[in-house]
């Protein structure tokens, strides 16, 4: 039987990979937060302008994204990751000169490269494990990683929040820790033993950039234009579609928004953000553990359904409840409940989506499906954006909240019209 201490303490390639990845963990968040402080001092209270920062952070999942996938495939992972870690490390220096300097462009410039090179970094880290341990370790080595990452954010969110806040340190310091962060993961990674010779590096170029011209051919309107074709063949997959795209226009329709929201009823940067965050995530975690632990025999179209439902109202409850109460305690306790309504949202949809859709068609239609959710995102996310400079922004909140309730009772309704696909 294999245990957890013996694929992380035993194996010394997949120990550096896993400290390398809660590094870098850690550096997201720092980065996500720094973004959220240089906003704050530099446009306090617009959530337009954080919307526009952000927007360079998802455009490379469009741009980038089918591109990287030829390169992630075909190339050394462990030298691909280097090469990444490096490449933003010294990218991620320039940016606190720009802010001395006052220039927000270049800033949205290098953010997009940031993010950019990180579409290759992200699959060569997943796409590595089975290099990296034996078939029989894969499971507990792809729970470590998972549970790391959850562990890691929860945590991260709040330390990051914490020392950007400092005055001290300030979105500029966060910066310069951020681009450490990258060095100290190049370093771990340049650690783990190599298993490709470097006589093959030239020959897997030639490959990847082949694979890259005929991944450039194709642009996101394709991407989605596939998309939409393959999932309207299949009856349930239209109604994952609308899931998706409801939810992940819903999230872009609140996240900025939210975000100025808060910092104006507490009126600072991310320490108070920081930790209404980690309620957030802890409500999420705790709502996907126990929906997949008591809630199976229920209908994953109903699940999805009354959770909408539920979440809208907390969405709701949680704007009111802090205007009112402007505590941690009660923000973080409202935010708790709002993960925990919302989480099986996901669950439920990806679980759909596996039993519905074919082996054959699997990938293809996943990419296309990702290609539309950001879009949705970013598109919701400009609109509310826009919409927050001439609109209260707890109203905005409440009717994001209402839709997401409406949602799930239209599907409720149609749902007892048919039924129940998929249990």
């Amino acid at each position: 039987m294999v245990r957890f201490r013996d694929v992380l303490f035993k194996n010394k390639s997949f120990t550096l990979l896993w400290v390398a990845q809660v590094v870098a963990n850690f550096g997201d968040r720092l980065s996500q937060m720094a973004l959220i402080a240089l906003v704050y001092h530099t446009a306090p209270g617009s959530a337009m302008a954080l919307a526009k920062v952000l927007s360079f952070t998802i455009i490379p999942v469009f741009v980038i994204g089918p591109i990287a996938g030829a390169w992630v495939d075909r190339l050394d992972k462990r030298e691909l990751m280097i090469a990444s870690d490096l490449a933003r490390g010294l990218l991620a220096l320039f940016i606190p000169f720009f802010i001395i300097l006052n220039k927000m462009l270049p800033i949205y410039f290098i953010i997009f490269l940031i993010y950019s090179v990180a579409r290759f970094s992200i699959p060569s880290r997943m796409a590595i494990i089975p290099e990296l341990v034996e078939k029989k370790e894969l499971l507990i080595a792809n729970s470590l990683s998972d549970t790391t990452k959850m562990i890691g954010t929860a945590i991260g969110v709040v330390v990051a929040g914490l020392i950007v806040n400092m005055k001290s340190i300030g979105a500029m310091g966060g910066f310069f820790i951020y681009s450490l962060s990258f060095f100290v993961s190049a370093a771990l990674m340049g650690m783990i033993a190599k298993k490709q010779p470097l006589s093959h590096i030239k020959q897997d170029l030639i490959e990847a950039t082949k694979a890259i011209e005929e991944s450039i051919r194709k642009s996101i309107f394709a991407e989605i234009k596939d998309g939409i074709k393959f999932m309207f063949r299949y009856g349930d997959m239209r109604f994952i579609l609308s899931v998706f795209s409801f939810l992940m226009a819903g999230i872009g329709a609140v996240y900025c928004v939210s975000i100025t929201y808060v910092q104006e009823v507490f009126g600072n940067a991310t320490r108070d953000l920081s930790f209404i965050m980690l309620y957030l995530i802890i409500g999420l975690f705790l709502g996907t553990v126990l929906y997949g632990r008591f809630a199976q025999k229920i209908s994953k179209k109903r699940s999805i359904s009354l959770s909408f439902v539920a979440t809208g109202m907390a969405v709701v409850l949680f704007t009111a409840g802090i205007k009112s109460h402007p505590s941690i305690m009660s923000g973080g306790i409202l935010a708790f409940v709002m993960g925990l309504c919302a989480s099986p949202i996901m669950v439920s949809a990806n679980t759909l989506a596996h039993e519905v859709m074919p082996d054959d068609i699997r990938g293809k239609v996943f990419s296309s499906l990702e290609a539309v959710i950001h879009l949705a995102f970013l598109v919701f996310m400009f609109l509310t954006g826009l919409l927050s400079r001439y609109a209260d922004k707890g109203w905005i909140l409440v009717w994001c909240g209402a839709a997401f309730a409406l949602f799930g009772i239209g599907a409720l309704i149609l749902e007892m019209k048919r039924r129940p696909i998929g249990d």
